[in-house]
């Protein structure tokens, strides 16, 4: 087992020691798209909202140097017609870009990856032959296998995330992504699957995605992943139940979110700290989320912070989702920065009406603190405006800006 081939079934084991709810039917879905047209996917969700958890499954599914079953088979996925077709068959590579970039700089993280995952293929199959291109290289290591690689990117958008001012090294990620899976010759020759999930969808470049050939599910519209994205509530009334929590209470701080055929989508995490905290409280915004949501807010787009007031109230705000750039710095409009708010959870969004609404009183209430602060900032900065503009006005009694006219 390595740390981006074949990492193994460890992380998914330590899920399973604690309380979890099964989320394995994703596995299935995945299994559909096994080499065929459809086999690339990217699954965009909010922070906190399990992607690492469904990563870690999917490792533990198909990492063929282990033995899984005994995590799976209590699960929904053992009932699947061809669950076993698949069990622990191939080859994974797993790259969790979080990580990655805690270990080297934003600079190197393609040179880094293609270093380390070239060392651990010499290590497994030491007669493959590695050649200068790292997608060639991979297509040597399948045919040396006898099988293709499932591949597993969790955080796939961090490097785009980081490097926000850089569009440089944005560019240079988005080519090593494209080399891979825009590579007419060599994409379905090395890969029978491909799972990437992260907070945002693919990067635009231009009016297209940056990786055309994935199957994109998102906030906006997750479609059959929806049950997916976080706990539905009958799962949420079974865990309440479980533990004498209290329904209702939970569905007014953490339900909220609703996509077609899902009515009541939950915060996964909160639901979870709720339970084993026996408190409601805002959970998944605590850190830097309030901050990042009021520089969102203070951005002042066609009066964002009177919108964001709206919102808090209970009103639904009309918004236009086409157009958004898939990442945290490139704003046209208001619609730009409400579009972000839907991907990172700050706001549900209703597909039919194409409105926004706060989803619950966990959100609610850092929109509060959010425009509290940005409020207070915005007195600070009078102020400071004002204590300048009586310094000038003493020390330059006669200068012509302080006339009238």
């Amino acid at each position: 087992m390595g740390n981006y081939l074949n990492p193994g079934n460890s992380g998914f084991d330590g899920i399973r020691n604690a309380r979890y709810v099964d989320k394995s039917g994703l596995i299935g879905l995945i299994n559909q798209t096994i080499d065929t047209p459809r086999r690339m996917t990217c699954i965009s969700r909010p922070r906190r909202f399990g992607k690492s958890f469904a990563a870690k499954m999917l490792c533990a599914y198909y990492d063929k140097t282990c033995d899984s079953g005994r995590l799976f088979e209590d699960l929904a996925i053992a009932a699947d017609a061809r669950y076993r077709d698949y069990l622990n068959r191939y080859d994974v590579i797993y790259l969790d870009m979080t990580s990655v970039i805690g270990e080297t700089s934003v600079e190197d993280i393609v040179p880094y990856i293609k270093r380390n995952i070239i060392r651990e293929l010499e290590e497994q199959y030491p007669m493959g032959k590695v050649v200068e291109g790292f997608a060639a290289t991979l297509a040597n290591a399948v045919e040396e296998a006898g099988n293709k690689f499932i591949m597993i990117i969790d955080e796939w958008d961090a490097p785009i995330r980081e490097a926000g001012s850089q569009p440089g090294l944005q560019r240079k990620y988005l080519e090593f992504l494209r080399s891979l899976f825009k590579n007419s010759g060599m994409t379905d020759k090395i890969f029978a699957a491909v799972y990437m999930t992260g907070i945002l969808p693919v990067k635009k470049d231009g009016s297209q995605s940056a990786i055309s050939d994935f199957k994109e599910f998102t906030m906006i519209k997750p479609r059959q992943f929806g049950e997916y994205v976080g706990f539905t509530g009958e799962e949420v009334r079974a865990l309440c139940g479980e533990y004498g929590s209290d329904f209702e209470m939970m569905k007014k701080w953490y339900d909220g979110y609703a996509f077609r055929g899902m009515e009541s989508v939950y915060n996964p995490n909160s639901v979870m700290e709720a339970i084993h905290n026996d408190d409601f409280d805002s959970y998944w915004t605590q850190s830097s989320a309030a901050e990042s949501l009021m520089g969102y807010i203070s951005l002042g787009f066609d009066g964002l912070g009177k919108t964001a007031v709206e919102l808090i109230g209970g009103v639904e705000v009309k918004v236009d989702t086409e157009g958004f750039a898939n990442d945290l710095v490139t704003f046209r409009d208001r619609n730009d920065v409400l579009t972000l708010l839907i991907h990172l959870g700050y706001l549900a969004y209703d597909g039919t009406e194409r409105k926004v609404r706060i989803p619950n009183e966990e959100i609610r209430l850092e929109f509060v603190k959010a425009i509290r602060q940005v409020r207070r900032d915005d007195t600070i900065r009078r102020v400071q405006a004002m204590r300048i503009l009586c310094i000038c006005r003493r020390r330059i009694p006669h200068c012509p800006l302080w006339s009238s006219n």
